[in-house]
């Protein structure tokens, strides 16, 4: 398929993921970020290189990436996921935060202490390894360091045992390696694959996880409730996949097959039950709205917010108004696109989110020619531009208010704003922006030329009647 069409974005984040599972992170990192140098704001490989980072231990990287989809994309629940696992992977790593003190006892002080220490530390380096050892497998139940140690498991009972024999351990190899260091070293190497493993799948997933089996006990054994999480996550990414890759018509018919196997499932059996089934009305409407069926896309849309507003998911409500108002602005109906909009404003997160929400609105009134409002907005689009720092949308915004100024005739101010967008578009940069706003500054400087020439006509008039 590259072969076909030399760097396609989606390809690229489907061979990454298929690296990943073979464990060939290096490449899988390589194709995640090929896909983001085409496209920056590409959920898909925000979200795989994120994936990427969290299986290499890069946990604090990942966590940038998760964090940087989401303020893309709220509407995608992998990416909130995605920091709850990294913020908790980093807590295993480090340790919580609350439990470090430092004492505010000036700076020499801090250094000559940790000068002690480390001169302390030489002497009782084994004596602490060993201790460390045996705390950290105190921590552990024996039947959980099984369950993450596998084989190893049994590896490191036997170097435990062999700690035992004291003569063993004060003997040397031919190297002149004490045999103590070489087995202590052996239960470090395994302690440390247990704590990585168990950051791996991190605390909330066990614990989800055990819920799950717990329940599936209960009920009948052919039915696995953690296969039943699996397969719809699954079926979700496919979902959004083939609506990325442009088969809104596929994507639609697997959200529909999707939904009607959900609502045969329990609360007991998915426990999120009515978020999903929320998240697959949304998708449906998407698909809906990607081949031009209006009306469908606003009815599974309002079911969607809904199901929202029923079960007090406040993301999902902001989600489902933001897809409300893109469908009435693509049928036309401005002033319903504003009022699904508008309401949306207090469920806004972020500036950059308010920025596109104000600037939509604005050009919905723009449409409508309500200029004051337009501008209003505009200007307000482009102050929570400011705040973000995002230069494209200063850009859209720039451009929303002068040509707000145009309808309402104030060439000169009018002027100015298409100005300041053009160092905006030089930028991004965005040479298409530039020649749009190089053709609008063209025809309002005419504009306001003629309006110069007629008031200066009409006071000469005024003049010679006087």
């Amino acid at each position: 398929a590259l072969k076909l069409r030399a760097g396609d974005k989606h390809c690229l984040i489907t061979r990454s993921k298929c690296f990943l599972k073979l464990g060939d992170t290096e490449n899988s990192l390589k194709d995640a970020e090929a896909s983001l140098q085409i496209d920056k704001t590409f959920p898909e490989g925000l979200y795989q290189k994120a994936e990427t980072l969290y299986t290499m231990g890069d946990f604090e990287f990942a966590l940038v990436f998760y964090h940087r989809g989401r303020r893309l994309r709220p509407d995608l629940h992998k990416f909130q996921l995605g920091i709850n696992k990294a913020e908790e992977a980093i807590v295993n790593c480090l340790g919580n935060p609350s439990a470090v003190k430092l004492e505010n006892t000036g700076e020499l002080s801090f250094v000559s202490r940790q000068e002690e220490l480390r001169r302390k530390k030489d002497k009782q380096q084994q004596q602490n390894k060993h201790t460390k050892d045996q705390k950290q497998t105190k921590k552990q139940s024996p039947k959980t360091e099984q369950q993450l140690l596998g084989e190893l498991y049994a590896d490191k009972a036997y170097l435990q045992k062999l700690l035992k024999d004291e003569d063993l351990m004060q003997s040397s190899t031919r190297q002149g390696i004490k045999v103590m260091d070489l087995v202590l070293d052996g239960i470090s190497y395994l302690n440390h694959r247990r704590d990585f493993w168990q950051q791996q799948k991190p605390m909330y997933a066990r614990v989800y996880e055990r819920k799950l089996l717990q329940q599936g006990r209960k009920q009948d054994k052919k039915r696995k409730l953690s296969n039943i999480g699996r397969s719809i996550a699954k079926d979700m990414e496919d979902i959004e996949l083939c609506l990325d890759r442009g088969s809104a018509e596929e994507s639609c018919r697997k959200a529909e097959r999707l939904l009607k196997k959900l609502q045969g499932w329990t609360e007991e059996e998915v426990p999120n039950k009515n978020e999903l089934i929320g998240n697959l009305h949304s998708c449906i409407g998407n698909a809906h709205l990607a081949m031009g069926h209006m009306e469908a896309a606003l009815h599974s849309h309002k079911m969607d917010l809904n199901f929202a507003k029923k079960n007090s998911l406040t993301d999902a409500v902001s989600r489902a108004l933001d897809n409300i108002g893109h469908v009435y602005a693509r049928m036309g109906h401005f002033q319903q696109a504003i009022n699904a909009w508008e309401e949306k404003i207090p469920l806004a997160e972020s500036s950059l989110e308010k920025a596109w929400l104000f600037h939509e609105i604005g050009r919905c009134y723009l449409e409508l020619d309500k200029a004051e409002e337009a501008q209003d907005y505009g200007q307000k689009s482009l102050q929570s531009a400011d705040e973000e720092g995002d230069v494209e949308w200063q850009l859209h915004a720039t451009v929303l208010v002068a040509q707000a100024q145009v309808k309402l005739e104030d060439y000169r101010s009018a002027i100015m704003n298409f100005e300041r967008a053009l160092e905006k578009a030089k930028l991004v940069p965005s040479e298409a922006a530039q020649n749009g706003i190089i053709a609008a500054l063209d025809n309002v400087s005419k504009r306001f030329i003629a309006e110069l020439k007629k008031n200066q006509k009409d006071e000469t008039t005024v003049s010679s009647e006087r």
